[in-house]
């Protein structure tokens, strides 16, 4: 509330009298202290409504939803190997590099497999060569039918000499001969068989041989096993690599998923299929969808390098955690997961 007064002012005229004039002057009135306390009961009041609405929804989201900043994304980091050893003639990608399956990576040099195929197409060529000679095929052919008739031969004498041995009218010594021969007449005759198979044999051992050369060759041109991204190149053209050494790696940014390590106390209620909401720390803003596919069998510990053993005298209880794997329900190209990145996911059991 102002308060007006009256304020005398003395002038002077231009003929030198002077003159008094008065004019009002308002004086302004502080507020009463009652509207601060208002006020401060209001904002207070407001803030106490904000703080019980979040401690509500808090406690709302923990009966249905379990949550976790333990989480990353992981994924498929496939390792390229050579088969086979050799000088690197040409590296065909660069380090982050997009692939598809089937794209050669590595060509190594390949005139040493390319000499051995030729050497393996000459050796399965004169084994297919005497097969084929019918005049030696048809000499074994013989030899194996001579054979099978002497062996039925030798069996007949036997047969006929036992009976006349029990009754003593031929020696024991002429049928322990008869024997000996029925004997060597069946090994002869597995001989001749066995002979009679060699070639075949043979020309299937060269024929092995010459596929396996042609396998080796094939190797030396290494492609990528699936479509992805190249990573961790530390082959260079003229390295000498051997067999299995690792030259890259190529990772598949389709194929990826998600692991939460919740704690035990979380996983009551969390089963396969639960929906799961998540965010990315690379894409702040973006929210991201997919479900629960899996639950560990055992707590991570569990699959440590030493896992805790806790039947010695100094035992510390502490909450065990269990990886959950999440699978996302959609491929965002425009916010493409790459394994590592870490996640905050919130998964709803109710």
């Amino acid at each position: 509330m102002a308060t007006t007064t009256q304020l005398e002012v003395e002038t002077v005229s231009p003929s030198g009298a002077r003159r008094e004039a008065s004019a009002p002057f308002t004086t302004p009135t502080a507020p009463r202290p009652g509207g601060k306390r208002r006020v401060a009961f209001g904002i207070m009041g407001v803030a106490l409504a904000g703080l019980l609405a979040v401690g509500a929804h808090r406690w709302w989201l923990g009966r249905t939803h379990v949550s976790t900043d333990d989480a990353q994304v992981d994924g498929h980091i496939i390792p390229i190997l050579p088969k086979v050893g050799g000088f690197v003639l040409s590296v065909r990608v660069t380090e982050n590099q997009h692939v598809k399956a089937g794209d050669t990576l590595v060509v190594l040099d390949d005139r040493d497999y390319r000499v051995r195929l030729i050497q393996a197409d000459a050796d399965l060529a004169v084994a297919l060569a005497g097969v084929s000679n019918r005049a030696r095929v048809g000499q074994a052919e013989a030899q194996v039918e001579q054979a099978q008739a002497n062996v039925a031969k030798a069996h007949a004498d036997l047969d006929r000499l036992r009976p006349l041995a029990e009754q003593d009218i031929v020696s024991k010594q002429q049928l322990d001969a008869t024997a000996a021969s029925a004997r060597a007449a069946d090994a002869a005759l597995a001989s001749a068989e066995a002979s009679l198979l060699a070639a075949d044999a043979r020309v299937g051992a060269m024929r092995a041989a010459r596929d396996q050369a042609a396998l080796n060759l094939s190797y030396t041109r290494i492609a990528a096993p699936a479509a992805g991204v190249v990573s961790k190149k530390s082959v260079e053209v003229g390295q000498l690599v051997s067999a299995g050494q690792p030259l890259m790696s190529v990772v598949p940014l389709d194929d990826v998923w998600l692991t939460a390590n919740l704690k035990e106390t979380q996983i009551q209620n969390v089963k396969a299929g639960d929906a799961v909401a998540f965010t990315v720390d690379a894409y702040p803003g973006t929210d991201f969808k997919g479900h629960v596919e899996s639950l560990s069998p055992a707590t991570g510990a569990r699959f440590s390098l030493l896992p805790p053993d806790n039947a010695t005298g100094n035992f510390t209880k502490v909450v065990q955690r269990v990886p959950v794997r999440i699978r996302p329900d959609a491929v965002d190209a425009a916010h493409p997961l790459r394994p590592g990145m870490s996640v905050t996911v919130t998964i709803a059991t109710r």
